[in-house]
């Protein structure tokens, strides 16, 4: 008796050693009395330690106590209580005669985790043994075909219990209608609501629920209304449902309603009205909420902690979503014999996944891309929205060697590239100047949708492919796939690149005529840059006055460009002056007439305008070009002596624009918008950020690589010229990504077919 109260003690008070080893010692002296077996119960039941609970499992084969289903049945649930599925699984194959108790215990852990076709499957199983199903079984099961949205099984379950005459509880006439719900059986659920004898908050949940998914507002909002009592869940209902079909506003009263005259807030509620806020963008309110959540001390829950994080980042406020983040525990920190539940992994998933995603969403795409590899590196488990999301930045960061490895990691770790991940692979290739890979990843995927058309349609805009894209666009009509409005910019920026003026012009009446779209600001300006771009620059000034868009000032912006290109002076002051009536402060019409006046020699109408520009505080972006090399990234800026190998920069490109100019290049020195003499003119040009950067690459990389270059303006016609050259010369590929599009330079041709 000593030993056993000994033993009792030391598992309710002592570490986990010294309890397996005092429990070894006193197995190799004396036989396990059933007061002992009892104390390890305790303790296993109290701890979710692997080895402490297969100790007992052990221990139970050992004396034949494993036998008994009761001890079977405690072992499997103490397996399903610590989440061990996979031995819970093993232990219920090698119970003999397995009962109602038995098979209720494995599904009920199945269920917690959310693996509902596993649940539906023992059912199956536990039907054919002909083990007859109690109420907790029926209540799993239920949920789990709600979760999967399987009807047959639950109106097979519904059946037997009325042919079997069991008494219905209002818990399980609940999982029941909520089937119907989940299920879309929208009359079977109202049919059964009414019948029900007794209904309970649950039960006017689900059927607000119901109405509020088919979009009926106001039959739900009456039914809330008509709540006999009014639980923290179905405000939480009516509210977030609200909120899911549009009517934020609506919720939004509601929820102020709830503060004056509801009970008090739950974590659910908390966490629904941080996302209505951020839906609304009111700060100050999320401020206040996240004020009441810490006088509450909810912040460290992980559920409500995740709906700051989110909050926060769509609201645009970065440092405070990082600061909430960084307070959160990671998978690193835990020890080695605890163990993450099902709902802690979810929620530091989407933490993860919010900050990642609140980075892309704010622009920080080196944020984005640091926290991606971390969260990797932390072995957290990344899901396709997140995947989805760091693609996209690394296509507007032009990052192609990190999009190439997550392209990777994705087919390794056998994530399925559903339409929403295959659109932003083929948006990444594009954007990084891979258009073969893009091109390979649009015919390698299945069930292509109007979002993958539309995708593959804008980069071959961006390459400066229009005709690929229009024969893409017809492809898309004629397999009856309706092209939406995004699809029609991506077309008409095609044709505009390409100077297809007569396609452009058949797209723009198609998509008002035929699929009766209304056109934007995007389609209005696609449509002046496509006439100014073929010279029409008359069509242009009447398009914009016809269609009564002379109040955007992105049309006449590119109206001005189309001035310049063709060198009308006069048009393009005109264009220039009425765009500053609408911006005054728009770098890019000051710089663009300066440089039309300059090009033109009217050196005191250019100085006038720097001066005008100077004296309202306008300051001019520089021009910029980088080249990412062995994931470190070289930025150049004109005449830019800051790279620690700038003499080798700048010796190797003086060299290279002599040998250049015996084989037919020469600097286009009117380009130039300083009125300095033509020898000085010549050097300004020859040290444009993207010579400075392709002369890097050239130097820094083998022949058989293409040097890819990033630059923030448009290329001008001299830097054309001299990659045109030099491909010809060194035989080399050199890949430009400017403002607008991509250029691909080969054997001294550009994809642009200089027009541009």
């Amino acid at each position: 008796m000593r030993w056993t109260c000994l033993n009792t003690r030391s598992f309710s008070s002592t570490t986990f050693f010294k309890q397996t080893h005092l429990f070894s010692l006193l197995s190799s002296t004396i036989n396990t009395t059933k007061f002992e077996f009892h104390g390890i119960q305790s303790y296993c039941y109290h701890s979710t330690n692997k080895s402490a609970i297969g100790l007992l499992h052990a221990k139970a084969v050992k004396s034949g106590s494993f036998q008994n289903l009761s001890v079977v049945n405690y072992i499997l649930s103490l397996y399903v209580k610590s989440q061990y599925l996979d031995y819970a699984q093993k232990a219920f194959d090698e119970i003999p005669d397995r009962d109602v108790r038995t098979w209720t215990i494995l599904m009920s852990g199945y269920a917690r985790i959310g693996a509902s076709r596993m649940v539906l499957d023992l059912f199956r199983e536990m039907q054919i043994e002909g083990v007859l199903p109690n109420q907790y079984t029926l209540s799993s099961v239920l949920k789990c075909c709600s979760s999967v949205s399987d009807l047959q099984p639950g109106k097979g379950i519904h059946g037997w219990i009325l042919r079997n005459g069991i008494n219905l509880d209002v818990v399980l006439e609940n999982s029941i209608l909520d089937v119907y719900v989940k299920c879309g059986a929208f009359d079977h659920a109202k049919k059964l609501f009414e019948l029900m004898v007794e209904k309970d908050a649950v039960s006017w949940n689900i059927m607000v629920g119901a109405y509020l998914h088919v979009g009926d507002m106001e039959k739900s909002l009456n039914m809330f209304r008509s709540l006999p009592y009014k639980e923290v869940s179905s405000w939480n209902t009516i509210i977030d449902g609200l909120m899911q079909n549009g009517y934020e506003r609506t919720g939004l009263e509601l929820l102020y309603e709830m503060v004056k005259n509801g009970p008090a807030f739950n974590k659910v509620t908390f966490s629904i009205a941080l996302v209505l806020v951020s839906s609304l963008y009111i700060m100050e309110l999320g401020r206040q909420i996240h004020g009441r959540i810490l006088r509450l001390g909810l912040q460290k829950d992980g559920f409500v902690r995740t709906s700051l994080i989110d909050m926060y980042c769509k609201c645009g406020k970065m440092e405070k979503a990082s600061m909430i983040f960084r307070k959160m525990p990671l998978n690193g920190v835990r020890t080695q014999n605890s163990k993450i539940t099902f709902n802690e992994s979810m929620t530091e998933i989407v933490s993860w996944s919010s900050m990642v995603s609140g980075y892309v969403r704010n622009g920080e795409y080196e944020e984005a891309m640091k926290t991606f590899i971390s969260m990797v590196w932390e072995q957290v488990e990344v899901d396709k929205f997140t995947t989805t999301s760091i693609v996209s930045a690394c296509a507007n960061a032009g990052n192609l060697e990190l999009g190439r490895q997550i392209h990777a990691y994705v087919l390794k770790v056998g994530h399925t590239i559903d339409v929403h991940l295959s659109s932003s692979l083929i948006d990444m290739y594009a954007k990084c100047g891979c258009w073969d890979d893009a091109w390979t990843t649009f015919k390698q995927t299945v069930n292509l949708n109007v979002v993958l058309w539309t995708s593959m349609i804008t980069g071959c805009a961006l390459h400066g492919q229009g005709r690929q894209a229009v024969c893409l666009f017809e492809q898309m009509m004629s397999e009856g796939i309706k092209p939406n409005e995004v699809t029609f910019v991506g077309v008409l920026i095609a044709c505009s690149h390409a100077g297809l003026l007569e396609e452009g012009c058949k797209y723009f009446r198609l998509m008002k005529e035929v699929y009766g779209i209304k056109p934007g600001f995007e389609h209005f300006t696609c449509m002046v840059d496509l006439y100014g771009r073929a010279g029409h620059l008359d069509k242009a000034k009447d398009f914009i006055h016809e269609n009564g868009i002379s109040h955007l000032s992105g049309v006449w912006r590119s109206f001005l460009s189309s001035c310049r290109l063709h060198k009308n002076v006069e048009m393009g002051k005109w264009v220039s002056e009425t765009l500053l009536q609408l911006e005054p402060l728009d770098a890019g019409a000051y710089i663009l007439l300066s440089n039309m006046c300059a090009t033109s020699d009217s050196w005191e109408e250019a100085a006038k305008v720097r001066s005008l520009m100077q004296k309202r505080g306008v300051n001019k972006v520089p021009g910029q070009s980088w080249i990412q090399l062995k994931n470190q990234v070289h930025t150049f800026v004109m005449g830019d002596r800051s790279h620690p190998q700038d003499r080798d920069i700048y010796s190797y490109l003086d060299e290279l624009i002599g040998t250049l100019k015996g084989i037919g290049y020469s600097s286009d020195v009117k380009l130039v918008t300083q009125d300095v003499e033509e020898e000085q003119r010549e050097v300004l040009l020859g040290y444009h950020s993207e010579k400075l950067a392709i002369a890097y690459g050239i130097i820094s990389t083998t022949s058989e690589i293409p040097i890819r270059i990033m630059k923030n303006l448009r290329v001008c016609t001299d830097c054309h010229s001299f990659i045109k050259y030099t491909t010809q010369l060194l035989h080399r590929e050199i890949i430009v990504r400017d403002i607008h599009r991509f250029h691909h330079f080969k054997h001294g041709q550009c994809s642009c077919g200089d027009y541009w």
